[in-house]
């Protein structure tokens, strides 16, 4: 399937950039979501999970949705983080694989991976891997995980079939993706999806919610869960009014990659 978009992708991808550059940096600033410790609890995080990782990642924490009870972590597994941020999931992922499994974290964000590589030299967590890259060419080889996690990111990206082709080939057979993300109930104008400012506030390229489904099981995946998020919420009044005009919201689910043995 070709993707059309009327923008430049190379532009989107700065602002994407930009705006995660300052969510590294500038926690504390005003964006169209919501970040931090509240917003994870509040979306389902535990708080002994929480506490077991560095603080200063949930600080930049801006996931839209809570998935770990559907990825069923088991000690020793391998874990894919796609669009690892300041590494909330990656570090609450390594506490569940334990010292023998692996997690490694794929951004594309140098200061959101500089982050993450920081918090996890100084606490230790010697099993998880951060390396820079895109979620449509992850830089692992065939068969690596057991699990692929991704929270909040897959709508930011403008081939999302290449993105779930590329989970596909990561995982390993009855290997697991589960992920949280923002879809739509109905497709979006090109008024919406040829912003590129407004995909970078993972509003512009939410996927309606059939198409997404659609496109996971093209990539030879069964979507075995799925779970609507109420929870959250954006938070600025543009962001808020393409909610209710379009049926914006997040989802999670669990999709398996068949076991071919």
């Amino acid at each position: 399937m070709t993707v059309q978009t009327t923008f430049d992708p190379k532009e989107l991808e700065t602002k994407v950039k930009a705006m995660y550059r300052s969510v590294a940096q500038d926690p504390t600033a005003s964006y169209h979501f919501e970040m931090g410790r509240a917003l994870a609890e509040r979306l389902g995080y535990a708080s002994s999970d929480l506490d077991r990782i560095p603080p200063e990642a949930i600080e930049s924490f801006a996931g839209v949705g809570y998935y770990f009870h559907l990825a069923n972590l088991k000690a020793g597994e391998t874990v894919v983080d796609l669009g690892s941020g300041s590494g909330t999931d990656t570090f609450i992922a390594a506490s569940k694989v334990g010292g023998n499994g692996k997690v490694f974290g794929i951004d594309m964000t140098d200061e959101q991976r500089a982050k993450a590589e920081q918090l996890r030299v100084r606490d230790g967590f010697t099993h998880v891997k951060y390396l820079k890259g895109y979620i449509e060419n992850v830089p692992l080889p065939d068969s690596t995980a057991d699990v692929i996690i991704s929270n909040g990111v897959i709508n930011l990206a403008v081939d999302k079939e290449r993105v779930f082709r590329e989970a596909a080939r990561l995982l390993r057979s009855g290997g697991r993706l589960v992920l949280s993300d923002i879809v739509t109930e109905v497709r979006l104008p090109e008024t919406i999806t040829c912003n590129s400012n407004l995909w970078a506030a993972c509003i512009g390229g939410a996927a309606q919610r059939e198409d997404y489904r659609a496109q996971i099981e093209a990539a030879g995946l069964h979507v075995a869960r799925e779970e609507e998020n109420p929870q959250y919420a954006f938070i600025s009044e543009n962001a808020r009014g393409a909610s209710r005009k379009f049926g914006i919201k997040s989802i999670s689910l669990l999709a398996i990659k068949p076991d071919r043995s």
